[in-house]
């Protein structure tokens, strides 16, 4: 590996790293790193999501005023996100790889609206609240935790968004559970592609070596700054790139 190979893929994984445990859209600077690196687009999954396992313990350690208190919940909902996790995990697995690399695009595609359009979102789930049941919570967990399994970006701000509808909780105490139970969903994801899946293990290291970084460091920059333009520039990022990614797979 060339070191400005080696470098792109540790700047990717900082940026990456930061994204996720801010605005939950670590994938979009780490998945399109690893493409960039000529690696094929399941491997570079494969390879992605075994790398983020890094980002989450960051991320989670990062986190910890913020979980103060949240042991319950996170007992309550670990098995989800570990099931969950596990299912995505195995439906990639099973997913020929050009049906995987021409669905990427609108994967890519909505989350990035998602994450574009996050206050509205956020906005009518406010209002339907008082609707929502216990189950609905539950059952979105799953849906979420198998996503983020079987490809996973903006999985975190699915995730936060529910969990701020859903539970009694606020902001920074929503982004530190999502980065725990996404990382539960990714961490056993990770276990089954690095025994079944085509990790490119030569691009983990420099990779998790950013995301440690940024998964570290996210958190606290969560605290002082506001997300709302990181989160816009990162959506239209995303865009871009959905397009991009579209136009070769098509």
């Amino acid at each position: 590996m060339v070191i400005g190979t080696f470098l792109l893929l540790v700047g990717a994984g900082v940026a990456a790293g930061l994204s996720g445990s801010m605005a939950g859209l670590a994938s979009l600077f780490s998945y399109p790193a690893l493409l960039a690196a000529g690696i094929p687009a399941t491997a570079a999954n494969v390879t992605n999501t075994v790398a983020l396992a890094f980002s989450s313990l960051g991320s989670t350690a990062g986190s910890r005023p913020e979980l103060t208190g949240q042991g319950p919940a996170v007992r309550r909902f670990a098995l989800l996100a570990v099931g969950g996790g596990a299912a995505g995990a195995g439906l990639l697995l099973v997913t020929p790889d050009g049906l995987f690399q021409r669905v990427v695009p609108f994967l890519v595609g909505g989350a990035s609206l998602a994450l574009l359009l996050q206050p509205l979102i956020k906005s009518a789930a406010v209002t339907a609240s008082s609707q929502r049941t216990s189950p609905a919570v539950i059952a979105g967990i799953v849906a979420v935790s198998v996503y983020g399994g079987y490809f996973g970006a903006a999985a975190g701000v699915l995730m936060l968004a529910l969990l701020l509808v859903g539970l009694p909780v606020s902001l920074l105490q929503g982004n530190a559970l999502k980065n725990v139970l996404l990382g539960l969903a990714n961490g056993i994801a990770a276990i089954g592609f690095a025994v079944f899946g085509p990790v490119q293990w030569w691009a983990v290291l420099p990779l998790a070596i950013g995301l440690l970084v940024g998964g570290v460091t996210g958190p606290a920059l969560a605290r002082r700054l506001p997300t709302s333009v990181l989160r816009v520039g990162i959506a239209l990022a995303g865009l871009v790139l959905a397009a991009v990614l579209g136009v070769q797979a098509f």
